[in-house]
Order: structure tokens, then C-alpha cells, then sequence
């Protein structure tokens, strides 16, 4: 099942086909529609902004946004048939939820004063007087972060992460996939609800899966037929991002009895969870001793398993 009929993805400036992309869609609305003059519009920073890119169905852009190296979400735009559709917030979550994995604190935006209410729906507050930006009517805002703090700092090798509650689980899973750089193998037994499925997992997830030709997530699920009748987001994301991410499904009985969960990234950085559905378990950033026979049990289990039937009608 198709949660929306378009996708969010990063957009690398230095493609020439997504920077043109990115102009595009900024030329149409700041440009033509609102009036913004061009030397206004093409600031000379987009070469160091992190940018994100909304598609139709057929790959046609409908709608940016990019993310400064000064904590601010900018040049926000979606093409009028696409407005109310939920694009923008989309468009919005993505960029906070990068944030949130580089462990800002807060991220900041100037937003036009027709648009205050959409953003302050999404946790944004204004702050300051009204000013005037390229002939039209701001206020600035600010969204604290605090889940964020020392998020990504530089991990230290053999420092352990708290497992002890699912709330530590669940932020030593965000802080590995964020730590990742092209390859993740996951394993699970079953595929629960809040189970890589929160915004901010979904967007380290895209990323990973998007960030070139190296990119590889391979996913061991157990029960891949639950995950699909239980419309879980993971699945929607492989649905459109096939060619990087691989579901099996364990056969033999011994793999099958196999109760475990791990998280295993390029970076050494594991998550074990000896029984799945416990809270207990083991988890570091940085632990290559501790991650390669994780790493050799996912790979043996992985090369007898057999590609999930039940979701090859989806194309995975």
C-alpha cells in the first residue's frame, strides 16, 4: 500500500541534473510567482547546503528545500497542484530530521507571514518583530531540539550505548543508522510498529540508501507478511528504493528459531539484541571486535535465506 503518491529525497548540488532540479522548481515559485529578484534568489550558498528534493509518481520535481550550515531551512518550495497535499510537510520533517541527526539543538527559518500557522503546526515558534525580505513580510522561527543534544559526536571505540529501556534502544538505532555511510544489515524477527519507523529513522534510512552506488541494506525479517499486511513504512520505503534494499527471509528451521535482533552498520557500530522482544541488550559506535562475528552470522544466514515471496509482487 502506497502511503502517498510522491517521495522525499536528498539532492546532491554538485549533479548537474538535480541541481537543475533544484533551480527549476525556485525559479517558478520565488522567481516568477512571488516577484523575488534573481540575484536575490541564487544567494551563492547552495553549494554548502544540505538539499532535499520532492517527486511525483514519475520522477517529475514538485517541491524543495534545502538546510544551511547555519542551522536555517530555506528556499522552501512546492508547485501550486501539488500545494495541500502534504509535500511541504514532508519536505519540512526531512530537513528537521537531518538536523536532528547532526545533533543540532535547534534549527531556525524565516518564514514568510502567510506561512507562520503551517509552520508552528509542525512545533516552530516565532520570535522577533515582522521584517521585510525580498519585498515580502517574515518572521523568524525556531524549533528546539533537544533529543538531539551530542548526537553525532565523533564515536570513541568501544564505548558502549545504554540499552537498558526502548526509549535508549530506540536512540542507539537512530544514532547507528546516522553513523552509517552506505551499508546497513538488519536483522528481525518481526517488524513492530515503532520499529524503524519514525520520521527520523526513515529519513538516515533514505539517506543511506541513496548515497551512491555503494549502497546496500539488507533486511533478514522473519515474518515479512505480517510487515506487509500491517502497512509498515519500512516496507513502503523499500517499495520505492528497491535497487538498495533487500528483504529475505530466513528458510531453515534453526535460522528460523534464531529469537535475536541486530543492527549493523559500515562504520562499527552494532545493536544486539539476544532476544527481540526484550529489553536487553548490547550496543557501541564504535566496536569492531565485538560487531564481526555479528557480522559473519548475518552474512552465513543472509546467503541461505531466500528473497520474502510474499513481497515480490511489490517488486522488493
Amino acid at each position: 500500500m502506497k502511503l502517498q503518491d510522491f517521495h522525499v529525497e536528498p539532492a546532491d548540488w554538485s549533479r548537474t541534473d538535480q541541481r537543475s532540479a533544484l533551480l527549476d522548481l525556485r525559479e517558478v515559485v520565488f522567481i516568477r510567482e512571488q516577484g523575488v529578484p534573481e540575484q536575490r534568489e541564487r544567494d551563492g550558498l547552495d553549494a554548502d547546503c544540505w538539499h532535499v528534493l520532492a517527486r511525483d509518481e514519475a520522477g517529475q520535481p514538485i517541491g524543495c528545500g534545502r538546510l544551511t550550515p547555519q542551522h536555517k531551512i530555506g528556499r522552501m518550495a512546492v508547485l501550486p497542484a501539488w500545494r495541500g497535499r502534504g509535500v511541504g510537510m514532508a519536505l519540512l520533517r526531512e530537513q528537521v530530521a537531518r538536523a536532528r541527526a547532526l545533533g543540532w539543538p535547534q534549527v531556525a527559518l524565516d518564514a514568510q507571514v502567510g506561512a507562520i500557522g503551517f509552520y508552528e503546526r509542525q512545533g516552530f515558534t516565532a520570535f522577533g518583530d515582522e521584517f521585510e525580505d525580498a519585498g515580502l513580510p517574515h518572521r523568524a522561527m525556531r524549533l528546539e531540539l533537544p533529543a538531539a543534544a551530542g548526537l553525532r559526536e565523533p564515536p570513541r571505540d568501544g564505548i558502549a550505548l545504554p540499552t537498558g529501556s526502548r526509549s535508549e534502544i530506540a536512540a542507539a538505532r537512530l544514532l547507528l543508522l546516522g553513523d552509517a555511510r552506505h551499508r546497513l544489515s538488519i536483522r528481525l524477527p518481526l517488524l513492530e510498529s515503532d520499529c524503524y519507523a519514525s520520521t527520523e529513522e526513515l529519513a538516515e534510512l533514505r539517506r543511506i540508501a541513496n548515497s551512491g552506488r555503494a549502497a546496500q541494506i539488507r533486511i533478514l525479517l522473519h515474518d515479512a507478511a505480517a510487515a506487509q499486511r500491517d502497512d509498515h513504512r519500512l516496507i513502503a520505503l523499500a517499495q520505492r528504493l528497491s535497487s538498495a534494499i533487500q528483504i529475505r527471509t530466513p528458510v531453515e528451521e534453526a535460522d528460523l528459531a534464531y529469537a535475536s535482533a541486530c543492527l549493523l552498520n559500515d562504520a562499527g557500530g552494532y545493536l544486539f539484541l539476544p532476544e527481540a522482544d526484550r529489553v536487553q541488550g548490547r550496543a557501541s559506535r564504535l566496536d569492531r571486535p565485538a560487531q564481526v562475528p555479528l557480522q559473519q552470522h548475518f552474512d552465513e544466514v543472509w546467503e541461505r535465506s531466500e528473497r520474502a515471496s510474499v513481497l515480490q509482487s511489490v517488486d522488493l
